[in-house]
């Protein structure tokens, strides 16, 4: 059966009517010199084998169903490969303004969703490879599973298997589309009423027997469902209001072992520290303003991948918190911060997230996109990859990966790599014009949490 688009997928990919709310993601690797490029497109060559979806392309199905993947007849691999020279003087900040522009391009949807530049002649020699990819292509955890197939233990180059056989692309025609769409139909409306068959006998005798816990149970779940989906109608601060299509991204690196470090003494784990570093930022950010600021809005993917899932995919599910950004104390700031995530992830109406999902598509776009746009920020904790690594011969020095903004006033993406927590910071500028003094505010934030390690 053709596969199509899960629900949290279908409502990210409707939401992009409104270009200010695109799922693009980009990820910058950075190189000691030029690699193979022969080897690192054989490498891309083998992932795009191995998962159809990197030779697919997103396609709408007849309603009610949502859009679905289907083959690229037309897949070029050296269309999404691309070879060019740095520009400027070759220093990462040329290499970031190519990404930020890439970012800020939309995908061909004629074709797969992914595009991969490698950039030659940075300074003394270096280079860089930026890989650009749609969300519903794969989460962070997932691109992390992908980039270990593209990477080595060491610069030695050895043989391995042969290329699988390239996926078999069959004529689809438009009576295709319409006969999947009312098997997915029946089989959506198969499931629903074996799940009330299942359900309902079990809901009686609950009520009967337990008929006060019944109504509790049933009315924390809908307060759960309630705080998952509920309406925002306005942004936190009073400051960081406006939206656009401009982009800005910058870099900060942190040492992960000082960051758990100042975790663990404020009671709290890595991320907790991570995001506290970020409100801190956000909130010296406003005092250069002038303007106070208490809690901000907080979106945050939260991982649903298990271990039995393939490789790749978007398995995350996006949950909405109010974080105490105006909290100066770091050490009380990372223990709050703890507190409402471990919150977050034990709500009960997250196993229903997809189904939740499916509610929203029947919305109007224009309520959900002035919900999100409401967002004061999002924040993202990859785990990368623990070892030094190779691509095509040449040592990685740094990955950086910069999430989509998804209408809110910034994303910080932080992915690990070694011991370094490298922050991507992608800044929409109609909310902070003045990027450079946000990065600085990001920074001493950081310091902040950091000065509780030492």
């Amino acid at each position: 059966m053709t596969e199509f688009l899960r629900n949290s997928d279908a409502f990210t990919w409707a939401m992009e009517s409104d270009p200010r709310l695109r799922s693009t993601v980009v990820s910058v690797v950075l190189l000691d010199r030029s690699p193979d490029w022969g080897e690192v497109r054989d490498r891309f060559d083998l992932i795009s084998r191995k998962l159809p979806m990197f030779r697919q392309r997103v396609v709408e199905s007849p309603p009610p169903a949502p859009p679905r993947w289907e083959s690229d007849p037309d897949f070029d691999l050296d269309y999404h490969m691309r070879r060019t020279a740095a520009s400027g003087s070759g220093t990462l900040d040329d290499v970031l303004e190519m990404a930020r522009l890439a970012e800020m391009q939309d995908f061909d949807r004629a074709r797969a969703l992914w595009e991969t530049t490698l950039v030659e002649g940075l300074a003394d020699g270096r280079a860089a490879v930026i890989c650009k990819f749609h969300h519903a292509l794969t989460d962070g955890v997932g691109g992390v599973q992908i980039a270990m197939n593209l990477f080595d233990l060491s610069e030695e180059f050895y043989p391995h298997a042969p290329l699988p056989d390239e996926p078999q692309v069959s004529a689809s025609t438009w009576l295709d589309g319409y006969r999947d769409t009312l098997r997915y139909n029946s089989s959506l409306l198969g499931k629903a009423l074996m799940g009330t068959a299942r359900l309902a006998p079990r809901l009686v005798y609950d009520g009967v027997r337990r008929p006060v816990a019944t109504v509790r149970s049933a009315a924390a779940n809908a307060a759960s469902v309630y705080r998952t989906v509920r309406p925002l109608g306005r942004t936190g601060s009073p400051l960081t209001t406006e939206r656009s299509l401009i982009r800005r991204l910058s870099v900060h690196d942190v040492s992960r072992t000082a960051l758990r470090e100042a975790a663990h003494r404020a009671g709290g784990a890595l991320n907790d520290a991570f995001v506290a570093g970020v409100a801190g930022g956000l909130r010296i950010y406003h005092e250069k303003h002038g303007v106070s600021v208490g809690d901000l809005h907080l979106t945050m993917p939260i991982s649903l991948r298990t271990t039995t899932d393939d490789m790749g995919g978007n398995k995350i599910t996006l949950m909405r918190f109010d974080v105490p950004v105006g909290e100066p104390d770091p050490a009380r700031r990372i223990a709050q911060i703890h507190e409402r995530v471990g919150a977050v992830r034990n709500e009960k109406s997250l196993p229903h997230t997809q189904l939740i999902a499916g509610v929203l598509n029947l919305m109007p776009r224009w309520y959900i996109g002035s919900v999100l746009r409401h967002v004061d920020f999002l924040t993202s904790d990859v785990p990368g990859i623990p070892v030094p690594v190779f691509l095509g011969g040449a040592a990685v020095r740094g990955q950086y990966a910069f999430g989509p903004t998804i209408g809110s006033s910034v994303n910080v993406t932080l992915l690990s790599y070694v011991d370094v927590c490298a922050l991507g910071i992608n800044v929409d500028t109609a909310a902070i014009p003045d990027h450079d003094v946000f990065h600085a505010a990001v920074v001493a934030g950081f310091d902040e949490v950091l000065a509780l390690a030492d």
